[in-house]
Protein backbone atom coordinates (compact mmCIF):
# COMPACT_ATOMS: atom_id res chain seq x y z
CA UNK A 1 0.00 0.00 0.00
CA UNK A 2 1.07 3.34 -1.11
CA UNK A 3 -0.02 6.64 0.89
CA UNK A 4 1.11 10.06 0.47
CA UNK A 5 1.40 12.33 4.02
CA UNK A 6 2.55 16.06 3.46
CA UNK A 7 4.35 15.58 1.04
CA UNK A 8 6.20 12.08 1.47
CA UNK A 9 5.36 8.61 -0.10
CA UNK A 10 4.78 5.94 2.76
CA UNK A 11 4.85 2.49 0.31
CA UNK A 12 4.75 -0.56 2.13
CA UNK A 13 6.41 -2.36 -0.76
CA UNK A 14 9.57 -0.07 -0.91
CA UNK A 15 10.16 0.25 3.43
CA UNK A 16 11.28 -2.56 5.95
CA UNK A 17 9.34 -4.52 7.92
CA UNK A 18 10.55 -4.01 11.39
CA UNK A 19 7.73 -5.72 13.30
CA UNK A 20 4.41 -7.05 12.83
CA UNK A 21 1.49 -7.36 15.63
CA UNK A 22 -1.90 -9.23 15.21
CA UNK A 23 -5.33 -9.37 17.31
CA UNK A 24 -7.74 -11.80 17.13
CA UNK A 25 -8.10 -14.61 14.85
CA UNK A 26 -8.09 -14.76 11.07
CA UNK A 27 -11.46 -13.92 10.04
CA UNK A 28 -12.78 -12.31 13.36
CA UNK A 29 -14.44 -9.38 12.18
CA UNK A 30 -12.89 -7.43 14.78
CA UNK A 31 -9.30 -9.01 14.30
CA UNK A 32 -6.42 -6.72 12.86
CA UNK A 33 -2.79 -6.52 12.09
CA UNK A 34 -0.32 -3.55 12.37
CA UNK A 35 3.32 -3.41 11.13
CA UNK A 36 5.72 -1.21 11.96
CA UNK A 37 7.60 -0.13 8.42
CA UNK A 38 11.00 1.90 8.10
CA UNK A 39 11.45 3.90 4.85
CA UNK A 40 14.83 4.26 3.18
CA UNK A 41 15.41 7.69 4.65
CA UNK A 42 14.67 6.24 8.49
CA UNK A 43 10.84 7.44 8.36
CA UNK A 44 8.79 5.02 10.49
CA UNK A 45 5.12 4.80 9.83
CA UNK A 46 2.02 2.00 11.16
CA UNK A 47 0.70 -0.18 8.16
CA UNK A 48 -3.13 -1.35 9.54
CA UNK A 49 -5.35 -3.96 8.39
CA UNK A 50 -8.47 -5.63 10.10
CA UNK A 51 -11.69 -6.48 10.12
CA UNK A 52 -15.31 -4.62 9.47
CA UNK A 53 -15.63 -4.17 13.18
CA UNK A 54 -11.56 -3.18 13.84
CA UNK A 55 -9.94 -0.30 14.91
CA UNK A 56 -8.73 -0.96 10.75
CA UNK A 57 -11.93 -1.63 8.67
CA UNK A 58 -9.94 -0.43 5.55
CA UNK A 59 -6.18 -0.47 5.10
CA UNK A 60 -4.57 2.79 6.52
CA UNK A 61 -1.01 4.57 6.87
CA UNK A 62 -0.19 6.14 10.11
CA UNK A 63 3.27 8.33 10.17
CA UNK A 64 5.22 7.43 13.89
CA UNK A 65 8.07 9.29 15.70
CA UNK A 66 10.47 7.02 17.34
CA UNK A 67 9.42 7.18 20.59
CA UNK A 68 5.64 6.56 19.57
CA UNK A 69 7.20 3.52 17.41
CA UNK A 70 9.32 2.51 20.76
CA UNK A 71 6.29 2.87 22.48
CA UNK A 72 4.14 0.91 20.14
CA UNK A 73 6.88 -2.10 20.07
CA UNK A 74 7.05 -2.48 24.00
CA UNK A 75 3.13 -2.49 24.27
Amino acid sequence: MKKIICKVEYDTEASKLIMKKTSGEFGDPAGYEEDLYETKDGKLFLYGKGGENSIYPTETIKRMSAAKAEEWKNA
